[in-house]
């Protein structure tokens, strides 16, 4: 009997690539569709555009290929974590829609999971098409991210991975609503291969990863995988003082060894006041990014809410 392998896409607007898209999944089902047997599952998250329409067509023309559509926008990790979900496969691949991520190296991937690696990521080793300010950003964060976390993470790996049944189904079971899947994926601690590519440019359309999206994500991806930055703040009130424990040296030198009166000023309560004022509201500000993830797993909502799917196309 053939192994199923599940590839989880999330689609957002992708009208424009979603034929380039489909072509390429095509080539790939006829290739390798002797020695394994397909599920293809597309994630709608919440698409404005004729996305979902396709994706209908599509199923209707393929049997292996699924479709789940949000009812709203609910975010890029939750559209795969629903693929995790329904996935069927005894391995299941995770790349993104724009075809920045080659299907053509999945059978490479498929290669080390028969190898037996649980976990395959694809290390993207250049970036095409991207500019400055989100490569330099995303460098930073993924040697920050490294540093803060008490989990080895790879660096420059994104979500095209693939995973064993195990694996999935360890991952399906977290509950956490803030959700970094590539830090989950590692926590794990399962045997992961690493192979590299080159990420091409994108093959129509925009990103729709704005800027405050791109925050947000690195923010689910500091504070879900680590509690250093509480840890931090006994490091920071001590740099923060620093400037003004100096000041009262200086002045108790001046007073008692060259008998020098320093006139009292503005200077020393603004150094006073702005210091520990700025270091209170930043540690209120990472205290309460802990408690919102806090507030949001105890109301226990669902991670999303599927509006409609192609196997029943009744409304949920």
């Amino acid at each position: 009997m053939k192994p199923v392998l599940s590839i989880i896409l999330p689609v957002l607007n992708e009208e424009k690539v979603f034929p380039h898209l489909l072509s390429r999944i095509e080539m790939l089902y006829l290739k390798m569709r002797d020695s394994y047997d397909f599920d293809v599952l597309f994630i709608d998250d919440g698409s404005s555009d004729r996305t979902w329409k396709l994706i209908r067509a599509a199923a209707a023309k393929h049997d292996y290929i699924r479709g789940f559509s949000f009812a709203r926008n609910f975010g890029h990790q939750t559209a795969l974590t629903c693929g995790h979900e329904y996935a069927r496969g005894d391995v299941i691949l995770t790349m993104d829609a724009d075809l920045q991520d080659p299907p053509e190296l999945v059978e490479q991937m498929l290669c080390e999971w028969r190898n037996g690696a649980d976990v395959v990521l694809a290390k993207r080793r250049t970036r095409q098409g991207e500019s400055s300010f989100k490569l330099i950003t995303a460098y930073a964060f993924y040697r920050l991210l490294s540093f803060l976390s008490p989990v080895k993470l790879p660096a420059d790996v994104g979500d095209f991975r693939l995973l064993s049944r195990r694996a999935n189904d360890i991952l399906r079971h977290m509950p956490e609503r803030s959700r970094y899947l590539r830090g989950l994926v590692a926590w794990t601690g399962l045997p992961t291969k690493i192979i590299e590519y080159e990420r091409q440019k994108r093959s129509a359309s925009k990103t729709k990863f704005s800027l405050s999206k791109m925050i947000k994500f690195s923010l689910d991806g500091i504070i879900s995988m680590s509690s250093r930055p509480l840890k931090l703040a006994y490091m920071f009130a001590l740099l923060g003082s620093l400037p003004f424990l100096l000041y009262l040296i200086g002045n108790f030198i001046a007073w008692k060894w060259y008998n020098v009166r320093m006139v009292p000023g503005w200077a020393s309560l603004l150094i006073a006041i702005t210091t520990f004022g700025s270091l209170i509201m930043i540690m209120l500000g990472v205290i309460g990014e802990y408690i919102a993830r806090i507030y949001d797993d105890t109301k226990q909502r669902p991670h999303f809410v599927l509006r409609e799917t192609t196997e029943d196309l009744s409304l949920f």
